[in-house]
């Protein structure tokens, strides 16, 4: 029937349009497995041609990464990206290091205005309802985790969540509500309840009895 349309066509179509749009062409996302990356669903994942991606990630269905030029989105080695994790370097930089967890949940992590430049340490986890904006650097072990909008944050670095002594872990932040300026150093961590207050910091150990 003419009306049929073979594999291979549908697969050209899928791959001018992404393109168009500065994606990597279904085959080329195919590719990056062979430094042991996996992608789940090449149909529905969208990484930039200009992403510049390690080795041993994985990326679950629905992941964007996008920037449009070369040098502005860097990826490490054994990331984690769960579904609806979306990453989009336009005005500045976003650097990846190592072994982090994106989602679940929908993680943002956007660099859209002037300045902003958004630096991850290794062995991080960012779960929940995250929008991450502007200049922060994130260290080695740091979490955030409910429904965070943070800008303009610092968090120490340290152990990952499963360092046993709670208080030499990365910075952390939880709850729910909007985090502006934030400084913690690593251990300490703020539970907002609509907003972050520096006031509230409490070592980690506060909430973690067993893990001193």
């Amino acid at each position: 029937m003419s009306g049929n349309i073979a594999p291979s066509d549908l697969i050209d179509a899928l791959d001018r349009q992404r393109r168009k749009l500065g994606f990597l062409s279904i085959p080329a996302l195919i590719a990056l497995t062979e430094r042991d990356n996996v992608i789940l669903d090449p149909f529905s994942t969208l990484i930039s041609i200009h992403a510049d991606i390690g080795s041993g990630n994985v990326f679950y269905p629905a992941t964007r990464l996008e920037t449009p030029q070369p040098g502005m989105l860097a990826i490490g080695d054994e990331n984690t990206f769960y579904t609806t994790t979306t990453f989009i370097a336009v005005d500045g930089p976003i650097t990846i290091a190592h072994h982090n967890q994106f989602g679940g949940g929908t993680v943002t992590i956007a660099t859209n205005r002037p300045g902003a430049d958004i630096r991850i340490g290794s062995d991080g986890r960012f779960r929940g309802m995250i929008d991450l904006q502007g200049k922060c650097t994130l260290g080695d072990g740091c979490q955030i985790l409910g429904n965070i909008t943070a800008r303009d944050i610092i968090l120490g670095k340290g152990g990952s969540y499963l360092h046993p002594i709670a208080d030499e872990r990365g910075a952390v932040l939880k709850g729910h509500g909007q985090a502006m300026g934030i400084r913690l150093e690593a251990g300490q961590v703020i539970a907002g309840e609509g907003r972050f207050d520096p006031a509230n910091r409490r070592m980690q150990s506060f909430y973690h009895t067993d893990a001193k």
